[in-house]
This record gives structure tokens, sequence and C-alpha cells, in this order.
């Protein structure tokens, strides 16, 4: 029993009153228990102090009532804070999980003891009804340091789907810039691990129910900015976000990017065209170095070629 994995359910709540008791009976519904069940209400003006009171009998939910609406990373930031499981799981108080979900996250993790981060499949449900699979078999997707870094690469999925060990999670969050993420935090859960040395995986069985609905800013994000400014507003957003990141785990960056861009690219075990050319393009615009530039493109090349001839190329 002492090897157990203790996990942690942070769920994110602000005015979904509606939802939030289906999303903690997926969390409670488990066929293998989390250990603890952490509701975070950022200053709902709703009644979901009183659903989360009805909850508050069960021996592992416990609750943080906001005073002052400060967004979903600020939700983040005081979940974690109060967490104590090896294993951090993120659901939406609109979502719902799967009954086996945690089960087989878990098994997941005990079979791939290099695994930090996770993200799986899902279904769309309400007012669109689909699954969404970014691949049908489950993925070893290496490390994403330098192509998130340079490239700015977002590797994962909506929050809902997320796992993260403690020990990454520690070296990013609390992170200060919570007026900057009120929403789309995911972006700092999915972007801080990958600039903090997480090696990710990817789930292929949807096992989370992510609820489309009028109010849903992740899939209406078109509404987030009226006025066609999101993305760019966010790319500076992204940059003090690295900022810190990268500052807070004294980083530095590589003297030869084009021998770690490539080490970097054979954690994948079967990497896709596509991940070649993220790591060519990281080569070709940022390596300082002319020979390694050079040099860097053919070494890439070569392990391509070497891919595609023993079947290791995954071609989608």
């Amino acid at each position: 029993m002492d090897n157990k994995i203790k996990t942690s359910c942070l769920i994110n709540n602000y005015n979904y009153a509606e939802f939030l008791s289906e999303a903690l009976d997926s969390a409670l519904n488990q066929t293998v228990k989390f250990d603890e069940i952490i509701v975070v209400d950022d200053a709902s003006t709703d009644n979901s102090a009183e659903v989360i009171a009805n909850f508050s009998q069960v021996a592992n939910v416990k609750s943080i009532l906001k005073e002052k609406n400060q967004g979903q990373l600020s939700s983040f930031n005081e979940g974690f804070l109060a967490a104590t499981g090896d294993i951090i799981f993120f659901l939406d108080a609109d979502d719902i999980y799967e009954p086996q979900y945690l089960e087989t996250a878990l098994n997941f993790y005990n079979r791939r003891s290099e695994c930090d981060f996770v993200f799986c499949a899902y279904k769309k449900f309400g007012a669109v009804e689909e699954t969404f699979q970014s691949d049908a078999v489950d993925l070893d997707l290496g490390y994403s340091l330098i192509r998130t870094l340079y490239s700015g690469e977002w590797i994962g999925s909506i929050t809902s789907t997320l796992s993260i060990r403690r020990e990454i999670v520690s070296k990013f969050l609390p992170i200060p810039y919570m007026e900057d993420w009120r929403v789309r935090a995911d972006d700092c859960l999915i972007w801080g691990a990958s600039l903090v040395g997480a090696k990710k995986f990817y789930m292929s069985k949807p096992l989370v129910k992510y609820r489309i609905h009028q109010s849903n800013q992740y899939h209406n994000k078109k509404l987030l900015d009226a006025n066609n400014n999101y993305e760019y507003k966010r790319f500076w957003k992204r940059n003090s976000l690295f900022n810190y990141i990268l500052q807070k785990n004294n980083f530095t960056l590589p003297l030869l990017l084009a021998f770690t861009s490539l080490n970097e690219l054979k954690t994948i075990p079967c990497p896709k065209v596509e991940d070649f050319i993220s790591y060519w393009k990281i080569i070709f615009l940022f390596e300082r170095n002319f020979f390694w530039k050079i040099k860097g493109m053919v070494l890439l090349f070569s392990y391509f070629l070497k891919n595609l001839m023993t079947g290791k190329l995954k071609v989608m």
C-alpha cells in the first residue's frame, strides 16, 4: 500500500450550478475512487455554493469558496496549493468523467513509469454530439520543450482530459498572471508542462464527456474577442507566461539548438511527418551557428529516412 498513487481531482467552477452536480457525481462514482476531490468556486453569483454544500458531507470532497472572482487560472492555483495527490486530475464543472476514467488513467501511469502528463480522447455532448480522437491508438509523444519554446506548439487537449504528476505541476504553478488567463487557463497547464520537461502521452479511449453549450468559452472561442484580436493578445500573454516559467526553473537556452532538437525528436518512438517538419523549421529558423544549421538539417533528414525505412514513421 505504501506504493499506492494518491490522486487529486480539481474541479474549477464559476456559475455552473446547473452542471456542477453531474461533474461531482462523475468524479465520485469512479470505479477506482479519488483520494480527494477539491472544488474551487470562483465567487459564483448563482447557487453553486448550495450545490457544493450538498456534497460537503462526503469525506473526500473539499471546497474552496473564493470571495473574489479572478478566473480559471486563479482556481488552478488555489486548487493545486490545497491538493496533496501524486497525480492531479483537472475537471471543468460543466464536463463529466466516464466511470472508468480514473482506473484506466492509473493503469496507464503504472504501466509507464516515465509518464508525466496524459490527455485522453473525449466525446462532445449537448449542442454537438461527436467523438474527438487525435489518434486511434495510444501514443508516446516524448518531450516537447524545444518545440513549445520555439514554435509555441500546444501538445495536449481540453482541461477535463488532463492529468499531470505533482512534481511537474509544482514547477510552474502557481502562476501570477491570473488576469491574462481568466479563461483558457489550460494553456498554462499544457505549455507549462512542456517547458518544465514533462514526458507526454495520449490515451486514445474517449473517457471524458465535454459539454457544448452557449456559455462554453473554449468551444465558442470567437466570443472571447469580438474584434478578432484574441490570438494576437494570446501571443503576448504566452511570451510573459514562458518567461516566468523559464526564469522560475533557471532555464538557459541550448548552445547547439540543432543537436538538442534532434535529441528531443528521438524521444518520440514513432514520430509523424509533421514532427519532422516542426523540428526542421526550428533548426532552419533559430539555429544561429551556420555549420550546425546545415549539419542539423542533414542529420534530421537522415533520421527521417531511417524511420521511413524501418517502418517507424507514423504516416497519417
